[in-house]
Formats: structure tokens, sequence, C-alpha cells
């Protein structure tokens, strides 16, 4: 049985009050929720309270609208969640559709540099950095975590066909900025 079907399985038993599907779901998915919010905040704190009330929360609505992707689901209710925790401490981050919130690369990806091929790696980290955040988030969500363009265009709020424009145009940037290299496609592997 694949994950999404363990999910929704888990999600199923979960909903009708089963504390152990709920505990395996936090577990599963903690990880996962972790990197994609150390991406929008370097607060380890804010980050485990909001991850903290997420699942909190999860257990006193155990809302009855189905969910069709359950980590795409988690993650999107964690990016607003720390977005109204930013906007509480008077930080302003607008939620727009055309928004472009403030997205930093993990440590992994700095450590890159420092391996075998320092200089093509060192190139590809120079032209992720002059690609807009909403370009770095789409390539993060599509390659890093795996998300289908469907669980994608639900984190970010944008249509389907957007987030396939968002790629494409991310990814035919990358190329133009690494003049016209095929290195792009070795972080992909």
């Amino acid at each position: 049985m694949n994950s999404a079907n363990q999910d929704i399985m888990l999600w199923e038993s979960f909903r009708k009050g089963d504390k152990e599907a709920f505990a395996t779901l936090f577990r599963v998915h903690y990880e996962a929720l972790f990197r994609f919010g150390s991406k929008f905040t370097t607060d380890t704190t804010l980050l485990e309270d909001c991850i903290q009330e997420l699942f909190i929360e999860l257990w006193q609505a155990k809302s009855a609208t189905p969910v069709l992707s359950i980590k795409a689901y988690l993650l999107k209710s964690l990016k607003y969640k720390l977005l109204r925790a930013f906007s509480k401490k008077g930080k302003m981050i607008p939620l727009a559709g055309g928004a472009d919130i403030a997205f930093e690369w993990s440590h992994e990806m700095a450590l890159i540099s420092k391996q075998d091929s320092d200089e093509k790696k060192q190139r590809v980290l120079k032209a992720m950095g002059r690609l807009s955040n909403r370009q770095k988030e789409i390539i993060y969500l599509k390659y890093y975590q795996n998300l289908s363009y469907e669980e994608v265009s639900e984190i970010m709020n944008i249509n389907y066909q957007v987030a396939r424009n968002l790629l494409y145009q991310a990814i035919k940037s990358l190329k133009a900025l690494l003049a016209g290299t095929m290195e792009i496609f070795l972080l992909f592997l």
C-alpha cells in the first residue's frame, strides 16, 4: 500500500476518534512539516509550536471535509499557521495569490557548495538564489517533497495550470542563468 493510501486510511480512522491513527499521522508527517516550515522561519520554537497547534486544532475539529492529499493539506495548513504567527508578531506577510513570501533554502543546500564539484554546484546555487521566492518554493515542493501539481497548487493557493507554468518558468530561468548547461538536472536526480 502506498503512503498516500495509508495516509487516507489513517485520516479516516483519526476522524472517527482513533488516537493511535492520529499519533501515527503526527509521527509520519512531523519531519516533512518541520523541513517545510524551516523554509519560512529559522525560529524553531515558533515552528514547533505551530506544528503542535496545527495537530491540536486537527484533533479538536476532526473536519468532515474530505481530504485528497493529507501531506498537501498539512503543509498548506502549516504555511497559513506560520503566516498568521508572523502577522501576530507584527510582521506583515501578504496572503494574496501573487504574494512573494520569504523562502530560504535549507542548510543542506548551502553545504552542497563544499562537495566534490564545487564550481558547478556554486553556479547552480547562485542561479537558484536569483529565482523569485515563489519559484524557489515550487521547486522545493515539486522536487524535494515529491508532490503532485495538484498538491503544489493547493499549498501555494494557485490553480493547477499556474503551478505548471510557474515550475516551467523556474526551470527555464535556471537554464538561462546556467547558460544552457544541463547541470540543473543533477540536483533533481
